[in-house]
């Protein structure tokens, strides 16, 4: 999947740039560049996609310090959770200008809004429904099927298992 995103990417010029706590194995990732450091990867990413789990690590990530980082008019995506993002900081970047917009599934503290999203003409929003796909649905069916054949088996879950 990765290799054809950057397939497209390169359609257009583009160029993928990711960061990840290890390198992952060049079949899945093409020619795409990592960047070890996340901080690093922000300075050339005209297109920032958030892909992450929100830990303690990742909670805020998205912050004034760090859209400081992002190139002039770069566009901001969010699929991942809420909680990576300030959402003032986000707000207050996308009126003053440094972001040129934002595409944003998920929300800190959904199904609440931040009021100050709605206002701005450079922002697209959806309720949450970046999994609303055949593929995404049916795996989940299946990680239940699987979680509930392995507890009435007297084993664990298997999707609460640590990672």
């Amino acid at each position: 999947m990765a290799k054809a995103v950057a397939k497209r990417a390169r359609a257009f010029g583009m160029k993928i740039h990711y960061s990840n706590p290890h390198p992952l194995p060049a079949e899945e990732t093409g020619d795409a560049i990592f960047h070890a450091d996340p901080l690093e990867l922000l300075g050339v990413s005209q297109f920032l996609s958030l892909n992450a789990p929100e830990t303690e690590k990742t909670h805020h990530f998205l912050n004034a310090r760090t859209i400081a980082l992002l190139p002039q008019g770069a566009i901001v995506v969010n699929t991942a959770r809420g909680g990576l993002v300030v959402d003032e900081d986000l707000i207050a970047a996308l009126k003053s200008g440094p972001l040129a917009a934002a595409g944003l599934d998920v929300f800190e503290g959904e199904p609440k809004l931040n009021p100050g999203y709605v206002e701005l003409k450079n922002v697209f929003l959806l309720p949450h429904i970046g999994t609303a796909t055949v593929e995404s649905r049916t795996n989940m069916g299946m990680v239940a099927l699987d979680n509930i054949d392995a507890v009435l088996n007297g084993r664990p879950a298997p999707s609460l298992a640590k990672v």
